[in-house]
């Protein structure tokens, strides 16, 4: 009975999170429903220490479906791979409620760990295309992390984080709803800075206009006087 409603929970995620699937027999076509049972599968394997045989199975579903999800990490409900190709998932990786990991993300060690040595992901939390989480940091609940960055170390609760290395460029302090997780809506620091420059360019040219017309009319008088 737990399967089936694991199984049922599985195909109305999928639904939900993407609009491509317009059936549910699509469902049992897609990438993340697949890995997803092989590792609850494997997953069980791994906690009862037959180790090969959950590596055997992650590996088979390594090769239809080219993401990879160690047995070994936990991973809790709500969890989604959008298209999903490329991405990877370590052993000691932890991933709370509601996370949604698009295609090429890796949460990932650095090589230099012992023991706890991939990332902590909290709850409600939207890991962009590309992106990389790196050792044994803590993403805290309800961050977004843009597409492309490389995270290093630890993230707090409500940010948005882009970049390589990746930089907090946004702090929120109240839960996001689902429909905010997305990969378009994120703060760009480097257009920010432009602007701010620009800003600060326009602000002195037209004080130093202003100076030269003080020059000038001070320069008037003067000869009016004379």
């Amino acid at each position: 009975m737990g399967f089936l409603k694991h199984l049922k929970e599985e195909i109305a995620l999928i639904k939900e999170r993407d609009a491509a699937i317009h059936s549910t027999m699509e469902v049992f076509l897609y990438p993340s429903f697949k890995v997803m049972l092989h590792y609850r599968f494997a997953h069980r394997l791994y906690t009862k220490k037959h180790y090969f045989l959950a590596r055997w199975v992650s590996q088979r579903a390594v090769r239809k479906t080219g993401i990879e999800i160690h047995p070994g990490a936990q991973i809790g409900k709500g969890f989604f791979i959008d298209h999903g190709n490329g991405v990877i998932i370590g052993e000691t990786t932890i991933i709370g409620d509601n996370v949604t990991l698009y295609q090429g993300v890796t949460l990932g060690g650095t090589g230099k760990e012992q023991g706890k040595r991939h990332p902590t992901l909290g709850n409600n939390i939207m890991i962009g295309a590309g992106a990389k989480v790196l050792g044994s940091c803590t993403i805290g609940d309800n961050c977004k992390i843009g597409a492309g960055s490389v995270v290093l170390s630890d993230v707090p609760p409500g940010s948005t984080v882009v970049g390589v290395p990746g930089r907090i460029v946004k702090r929120l302090k109240q839960n996001l709803p689902q429909e905010e997780l997305d990969q378009i809506h994120l703060p760009d620091p480097v257009m920010e800075e432009l602007t701010a420059l620009q800003h600060s360019n326009s602000e002195m040219t037209n004080r130093i206009l202003e100076l030269e017309q003080q020059m000038r009319n001070l320069t008037r008088d003067s000869k009016q006087d004379e």
